[in-house]
């Protein structure tokens, strides 16, 4: 689909789905669509617009395959987001841009990339310091999470203890994103994150499940380590190798969809 009609004010757009994250995909390789924060956050808007957690445009990029910008729902530009990256990979992949592996550029610096059988395997960024606070961790997978491990991932309220941890004084001022992680089994967790620029629990959370794993790896003091993760929109994996400093060669993988494409006005939102 041509990505912009001058003449009546129409772009296109695909939709995309990771383990029930879902985002708004552009085409913005001719760098003709004007992303102002208003427009942004109504394209994302599940009522009166498209609907999704977030928006990506896809962008050329002189030195990697493309260049990945994201967009939070609440229109603001934000830090990495693990399945939307994974999500931009399957978008890429679909517009020809590569075959098996890839290369793109993020605000977080470049990732790796592999797509086979509708599993995309999305090379994180390191992480070089995992910190506590008393039981709970902190740390950046390419955005800013805490982790808290519960006995009861299910029972939570992932939205009121959430919120409450992402707007106290200590992270109101930039936000973070507050991840409930429940152990069930040897190397296998269910995690639920409370987001913040969507200032709401999301059905799954790329840089949050591999906060997750990371800070289950500080925990107990995992080497080298396969993680299977279960969300409430489905099932992820992380790997990692822990290093002196923290953690290296860390890879998320899951399925990402094309759900749908289409058309919209933008004079009509």
């Amino acid at each position: 689909m041509q990505l912009y009609d001058w003449m009546s004010n129409t772009i296109s757009f695909y939709k995309y789905q990771g383990t029930g994250n879902d985002f708004i995909m552009i085409d913005d390789r001719e760098k003709h669509f004007q992303a102002e924060r208003a427009l942004v956050h109504q394209l994302c808007h599940r009522r009166f617009g498209i609907g999704a957690d977030g928006l990506i445009l896809l962008q050329n990029d002189a030195d990697t395959d493309f260049h990945m910008v994201y967009y939070n729902a609440d229109g603001q530009e934000s830090t990495m987001c693990g399945n939307g990256g994974r999500c931009l990979v399957a978008f890429a992949k679909y517009l020809g841009l590569f075959e098996e592996k890839c290369r793109f550029i993020a605000v977080d610096g470049v990732h790796k990339a592999e797509l086979r059988g509708g599993q995309v395997r999305l090379k994180m960024v390191d992480v070089s310091e995992v910190s506590r606070t008393g039981e709970d961790f902190v740390l950046n997978t390419g955005s800013p999470h805490y982790v808290r491990f519960v006995a009861d991932a299910e029972a939570e309220n992932v939205y009121q203890h959430g919120k409450e941890i992402r707007n106290s004084a200590a992270y109101q001022a930039d936000g973070i994103n507050v991840n409930f992680v429940q152990r069930t089994g040897d190397r296998a967790l269910f995690v639920r994150t409370y987001e913040r620029g969507v200032e709401d629990e999301t059905l799954s959370c790329g840089t949050g499940v591999t906060a997750g794993a990371l800070a289950l790896a500080t925990r107990e003091n995992l080497n080298q380590f396969t993680i299977d993760i279960r969300t409430l929109g489905g099932k992820l994996q992380v790997s990692a190798k822990k290093t002196p400093r923290g953690f290296t060669d860390i890879w998320l993988s899951g399925p990402a969809t094309q759900v749908f494409c289409g058309e919209i006005n933008l004079s009509t939102i």
